[in-house]
């Protein structure tokens, strides 16, 4: 077995139970270890702390599955990690009224680089990493095994593979093929995934909590939904009363769907308002014809995906909360997200706060927002804490 040896001092976030092992930890590896081979993980001492998997492109070195030197890194123990995952979410499958949820979350599960959505009878996987990757199939085994569905599909393409080594991947892992588009429920509205092309797995499940939550801000407001892609947003404020809806996005075929999700749910599309363009040109014009809006939801994709980034996410941030606040009318509530782990909650607060000072505007923050429960966040990985979302009433 491969032995991968640290440096002195450089345990010290491993006895934390973190699980990443970056390359300038490692002091020497004994052994040849392939991509995603189980290697044990040793202090500089000779002390065992775990077993980890090996990504030799990566500048995270290894990626822990255990911290306990006993345990057996088989599938019998992928099929045991797997079933823990699914078990602490049994509630969201007791709830009738939704259908689609992460299963699997990653390093939060105890299972680094692995995704794993639920959309109605099919699954969506990721593949994120070299471990994981070494396990697949009999990760595909399990699944189809602990959850029975109709079929699963991989997606496999996200970037974060390059830095792995590994090529991009989708198609059919399992069972059938699912069908160009999924219907789910959620929260007593009826959406749909493109679990073949749509962003992330399909669908930003993570933003279940938010969609949730705009029902108390949303009755008989005029509502800006930057950043809209298929309209969720809309869709859940419009169901709650919204009395307009404009829905803000850079994609044709991500507002087709948006059409689609109002059509589902029984909504009159005549009080949307569909807007092609690049959202930061888009609120520009709106501002300059002095528009106004009494709710604005700001879910812009990932602006930095590493720390190197920030600073240039930071003005990104701050210029679409500058232009949202100018937007909102006298008492009005802004919903902004940051869904780039990079940027740290404070930070985020801070860029939010000055956008409003330079805008002449002030604010309370009324909620924080999150990802749901079926995103843990692990004790030990506050990285898995990528989604911030603030609420904030204009006074």
């Amino acid at each position: 077995m491969t032995t991968i040896h640290l440096r002195p001092g450089r345990d010290a976030s491993l006895r934390r139970r973190h699980p990443w092992v970056f390359s300038g930890a490692i002091d020497r590896i004994e052994g040849e270890p392939a991509a995603g081979d189980t290697v044990a993980v040793v202090a500089a001492g000779g002390d065992p702390i775990g077993w980890g998997a090996f990504s030799p492109a990566s500048a995270i070195r290894v990626r822990m599955w255990s911290f306990d030197p006993a345990e057996n890194i088989d599938a019998g123990w992928f099929r045991a990690r797997l079933a823990a995952a699914v078990a602490a979410r049994r509630e969201l499958a007791a709830d009738p009224a939704r259908s689609a949820w992460r299963w699997v979350h990653g390093e939060s599960d105890g299972l680094p680089g692995l995704v794993v959505d639920r959309y109605g009878e099919y699954l969506v996987c990721q593949f994120l990493a070299a471990g994981v990757e070494r396990w697949r199939a009999e990760i595909a085994e399990a699944l189809e095994g602990l959850l029975g569905p109709r079929g699963i599909w991989e997606r496999s393409e996200a970037e974060v593979r390059d830095k792995e080594g590994l090529p991009g991947r989708a198609g059919c892992l399992a069972g059938e093929e699912p069908p160009e588009r999924v219907a789910f429920r959620e929260g007593g509205c009826q959406f749909l995934a493109d679990l073949r092309g749509g962003h992330k797995t399909g669908f930003y499940l993570d933003q279940a909590p938010a969609r949730r939550a705009i029902a108390r801000f949303a009755s008989d407001a005029s509502v800006l939904n930057a950043f809209a892609y298929s309209g969720a947003f809309g869709v859940a404020a419009l169901a709650a009363g919204a009395r307009r809806v404009t829905d803000v996005e850079s994609s044709g075929p991500a507002l087709e769907l948006a059409r689609a999700h109002y059509a589902a749910n029984g909504l009159d599309a005549a009080w949307v308002e569909p807007v092609e363009g690049n959202v930061f040109s888009v609120l520009r014009g709106f501002r300059a014809e002095d528009r106004k809006f009494d709710l604005v939801v700001l879910d812009p994709p990932k602006f930095a995906d590493s720390k190197h980034r920030v600073p240039k996410a930071a003005r990104g941030y701050k210029d679409i909360n500058l232009l949202a606040f100018q937007l909102l009318a006298p008492g009005g509530t802004l919903m902004t997200f940051s869904c780039s782990g990079a940027v740290e909650s404070s930070l985020f607060q801070k860029i939010v706060s000055d956008a409003a000072l330079d805008a002449g505007r002030t604010g309370r923050i009324l909620e924080r927002l999150g990802a749901g429960a079926d995103h843990p966040v692990s004790l030990p990985f506050p990285e898995g804490e990528y989604l911030k979302g603030l609420v904030v009433r204009v006074e």
